[in-house]
């Protein structure tokens, strides 16, 4: 009889559906061929990719149980805050998603994950975009906000972590300076498309480069024990 396979869910934005990228050059495809090399498990590992363009957490919860945990995943990927740290030119020159509900929304899809019977939760920054100013807003640059809910979801990892909950930070945007750095001839602007924000192909392959590995180390170190938490 075959044994029920492991469910990796992707909950997260367009970073995570790889928006104008075709999908099988995405950092979320290469995860999905990654784990399926996993063995220490003992069934297969499936992989679920919910992300959806444009999408808040405030959003991403209202569509939470029919996408993700009513499948009852083992395992969830969280990626969000780039559009959450948005600013409309009709929202009042407000964030789409203010910090404190952005935290607050960030702790309750754990809750609803740990809740649904998730094992482990991935959590996510976002790296850095190309996109600057606003025409409409001079108050904050769209890379200055997106650095601030990174540091927000930096924050709201350390609390759970303190508070005993199963979640993994991979600081995307830290590995993203890092390697930039590291790499002379790089430039941003070959990772990214020409709007500045979503992931061209070889910056899906920074992702694949050094996400991956992080999330298959932890998934191969809790075979066999109990879950715990990780910094």
């Amino acid at each position: 009889m075959n044994q029920s396979p492991i469910k990796f869910y992707l909950f997260g934005d367009s970073i995570c559906f790889g928006q104008l990228v075709n999908a099988y050059k995405t950092w979320a495809f290469n995860l999905a061929v990654e784990l399926a090399g996993i063995k220490e498990y003992g069934a297969p590992f499936v992989v679920q990719n919910a992300g959806v363009n444009g999408n808040t957490t405030r959003q991403a919860l209202q569509r939470m149980h029919y996408d993700v945990t009513s499948h009852r995943p083992d395992f969830i990927m969280i990626q969000f805050g780039m559009n959450d740290c948005n600013y409309w030119a009709d929202d009042l020159v407000l964030p789409r998603v203010s910090h404190q509900s952005f935290v607050a929304n960030i702790e309750e899809i754990v809750d609803r994950s740990v809740a649904s019977g998730v094992r482990h939760c991935f959590l996510n920054t976002n790296h850095p975009s190309l996109k600057g100013g606003f025409s409409h807003y001079s108050g904050v640059t769209y890379d200055q906000s997106n650095e601030q809910y990174n540091q927000l979801i930096r924050d709201v990892h350390e609390g759970m972590v303190e508070k005993g909950k199963p979640v993994t930070l991979i600081d995307m945007e830290r590995i993203w300076l890092s390697h930039l750095e590291k790499s002379s001839s790089l430039r941003s602007e070959s990772l990214l498309l020409e709007d500045g924000i979503h992931l061209s192909e070889e910056g899906h392959l920074i992702y694949t480069d050094y996400l991956i590995p992080k999330v298959i180390e932890k998934l191969i170190g809790m075979t066999g024990k109990p879950d715990s938490c990780s910094s």
